[in-house]
């Protein structure tokens, strides 16, 4: 291994963060940190239409989030900057130039109309296409006559013979050069294509392994006989498997989301997306284990471990190790990312925030045991933040037709209207001894009480969820409850 390890994650700006990404950037991180080497954040956004300011800043965020510090890229500069491609031409241009020097490299004048046209033919004909080569063999006066009637793209000359590399997860790979066909190097509007930028990039940042999606696996020859053209060292290799929805197919918004900053606005904590994510196609040899601290993923990490199959994403389990992460985290932090989220939809007014604030954390603190996002309160537990609460249909009218109900309530209504200290010991004392002045079992007073305040038969325990709701709602909702009793029996 290098005496310095140099890897990078390379995302395109044409949109969000998705967890394939997110997961090969937290493979590079990794390696990195496990190594005591660099880690580069580059921006290739060479695609001028599809770029765009937006997309850079998703990325970043996505990675701040998950803590995915990089030690070069934009905000850190380094001595092998610039850190997006579009700031890099001029080291493109130069690099173009040495290969059209050295007749590596060559002008082609072809439209797309008369490529299509070609290709139809070969394919017609049985054969498989490959650019012919037609430009490689103009004579001087007629590429200059070219030159001045329509615009060129810059081609890369494929040598005969066989291009092999080494995988550091599947050994020796080799492709017969004859498959490969003159890709294009430079566009015609002089931006460079992926696999040019990425070869010259890599030569000059001095990378020295490539950890990306085995989808790259078929541009590695191509970005191999670069290397060599340059007379560049060719980095280490790691194609590390795609990530596939639970019926294996690719990745898609059918499985959940594939954007990182969804899961971030859905209240899912980075270190249980951090976890999850590093499990997926990485084995750390102890089976048992699923749960790992930052420091023991740097300590454990290697590439030896990675496996080859497909990683399946499985929201279930995702949901199930956010939800370890939300009981063993602090209620007062659960609180905050928990008013973030209602600040961003728009549920929190002015002047209430302070109060709301406390509340959020009062709301986490009773249900983190039952939660496994925190969007799942505003979700499905929409009593807490709606003045309206709504009812359980069935459950209001098998519980709350009962006979005796409205009146139990009305009693309760009184005497919870009559206590200032809204604890759960009070309150428990109170709605026992209502339930004792009755001549009921407490049961018969506290399931209807839940369903006035919540709408539902279940969630926390009854006193906590008042003392959390506060007198003002509870005694509202309970009112509110008693109106819709005394509207069935006028009806």
């Amino acid at each position: 291994m290098p005496d310095t390890v140099r890897v990078r994650f390379a995302p395109s700006p044409t949109g969000f963060l998705h967890l394939g990404g997110a997961r090969t950037a937290l493979f590079n991180w990794a390696f990195a940190r496990a190594n005591g080497g660099a880690f580069i954040l580059r921006i290739e956004d060479t695609d001028a239409i599809r770029s765009n300011v937006e997309s850079v800043r998703a990325i970043l965020e996505g990675l701040e989030w998950l803590g995915l510090d990089w030690d070069e890229g934009p905000s850190k500069e380094g001595k092998y900057g610039p850190y997006f491609q579009s700031e890099r031409r001029p080291l493109y241009r130069q690099h173009v130039e040495k290969l059209l020097k050295e007749k590596k490299a060559y002008p082609c004048y072809c439209t797309s109309e008369e490529l299509r046209e070609r290709r139809e033919e070969y394919i017609a004909a049985g054969k498989n296409w490959r650019y012919d080569r037609r430009c490689l063999h103009l004579v001087d006066s007629e590429r200059e006559r070219l030159s001045r009637e329509r615009p060129f793209v810059l081609r890369f000359l494929i040598p005969p013979g066989l291009t092999s590399f080494y995988d550091l997860l599947r050994g020796e790979v080799s492709f017969g050069n004859v498959e490969l066909d003159d890709f294009v190097l430079v566009k015609s509007d002089g931006m460079p294509t992926y696999n040019f930028a990425c070869v010259v990039d890599d030569t000059t940042m001095k990378i020295t392994h490539v950890i990306r999606g085995d989808d790259h696996l078929s541009n590695t020859p191509r970005q191999v006989l670069l290397y060599q053209a340059f007379g560049a060292e060719v980095p280490q290799f790691a194609h590390i498997p795609m990530i596939l929805g639970k019926d294996k197919t690719r990745l898609s918004k059918r499985h959940g989301s594939p954007s990182v900053t969804y899961y971030r606005d859905q209240g899912y904590l980075p270190e249980a997306m951090f976890n999850y994510l590093i499990r997926l196609s990485w084995a750390s040899g102890e089976e048992e284990k699923e749960v790992f601290t930052r420091h023991e993923i740097i300590e454990r990490f290697s590439l030896d471990q990675v496996t080859l199959h497909a990683a399946v994403f499985d929201l279930d389990k995702l949901n199930w190790m956010n939800g370890l992460y939300i009981r063993e985290t602090d209620p007062q932090r659960l609180g905050e990312l928990l008013f973030s989220i209602l600040k961003q939809k728009g549920k929190i007014q002015p002047g209430e925030e302070e109060e709301m604030h406390a509340y959020c954390v009062r709301v986490c603190d009773v249900m983190r045991e039952r939660i496994r996002y925190l969007a799942q309160l505003i979700e499905e537990e929409k009593y807490y933040f709606e003045s309206n609460v709504e009812y359980d249909q069935a459950v209001f009218e098998k519980v709350m037709f009962e006979d005796g109900v409205r009146e139990r309530l009305e009693q309760c209504r009184k005497a919870l209207g009559k206590i200032d200290n809204f604890s759960v010991h009070k309150l428990e004392e109170v709605v026992r001894g209502v339930a004792k002045e009755l001549g009921i079992k407490a049961a018969k007073l506290i399931h209807p009480l839940r369903v006035a305040v919540s709408g539902k038969k279940e969630g926390p325990g009854v006193f906590d969820l008042l003392e959390v709701l506060g007198k003002e709602r509870v005694i509202s909702r309970l009112e509110r409850a008693i109106r819709i009793l005394d509207s069935r029996v006028q009806a």
